[in-house]
């Protein structure tokens, strides 16, 4: 990261190039240039954390029916990635832009990257499964030594989630993880700079922002950072640096990454 500039995030691995929480679409945006990359995480009938954002299978593989009630071995035998546009300029389905992935083998690769990276971990809720869903996480950035940031092997990982409890959950499972407060609304208080147990950083999306534009100033006023989703346009990117965010979460990484290279240093 450049002192004085936003850290970028690709949003689900950079989901404008190529199929949205596949292996390709991160190790692409890793190559652009960005910080970090974000990913969403549900557990699956027999307990594996996989990496997709819908409850249901039909928009993003060739599946249907809920991801939490399919095993790991019946949703790897789908399709990922055919369904985005550009599976046209493949000669032939290629594993990494069609498979299930899962979190383990998204950490693998982020740690086998070879430069440091940072991890926007979400988890989804409401879930079937409930609290095993951070359970199973810190059990999972446990066994890659993920739950200090000290023992981070290169890759810094920051939960996030717009339920408060599962906030919660990972302050008692790994107080050493930060977490980021996802807001879509504004609750009470929060426009005051209140997050709730014990979140440092905001993550507020762009209509919000668009809203209430002097949200970022009284969090930033507050003590806190602020990583804003989903940035993907000019008027948009230029409202949220002109807001001075922390953080930019974004389907587009090489567009943001490339304004903020042509923007004026301050």
């Amino acid at each position: 990261m450049t002192p004085g500039r936003p850290l970028v995030f690709a949003h689900r691995g950079g989901a404008d190039a190529l199929p949205e929480h596949t292996l390709a679409a991160y190790l692409r945006a890793l190559d652009e240039g960005a910080d970090g990359v974000e990913c969403d995480v549900r557990l699956t009938r027999d307990g594996h954390l996989v990496c997709v954002h819908d409850r249901k299978l039909n928009r993003t593989s060739n599946g249907t029916g809920r991801v939490s009630a399919k095993t790991l071995a019946e949703l790897d035998a789908l399709d990922f990635g055919s369904w985005h546009a550009s599976a046209a300029e493949l000669d032939e389905p290629l594993a990494d832009h069609t498979r299930l992935l899962t979190l383990d083998r998204l950490l693998e690769a982020l740690r086998g990257c070879g430069r440091p990276v940072r991890l926007l971990i979400e988890t989804k809720h409401p879930s079937r499964y409930g609290a095993e869903v951070e359970r199973r996480l810190v059990d999972t950035l446990r066994r890659h030594n993920l739950v200090e940031p000290t023992a981070a092997a290169g890759v810094h990982v920051t939960v996030m989630s717009f339920a408060a409890l599962a906030l919660r959950r990972i302050r008692t499972l790994a107080p050493a993880v930060p977490t980021v407060y996802l807001l879509e609304i504004l609750p009470p208080g929060v426009g005051r700079g209140r997050l709730p147990f014990g979140a440092r950083i905001a993550g507020p999306g762009i209509n919000l922002v668009r809203s209430r534009p002097a949200l970022l100033a009284n969090l930033r006023a507050a003590g806190h950072q602020t990583y804003v989703w989903t940035v993907n346009d000019e008027p948009d990117l230029a409202a949220v640096l002109a807001h001075g965010a922390d953080g930019i979460i974004t389907d587009r990484p090489r567009f943001v990454i490339d304004r903020l290279d042509d923007a004026p240093r301050v």
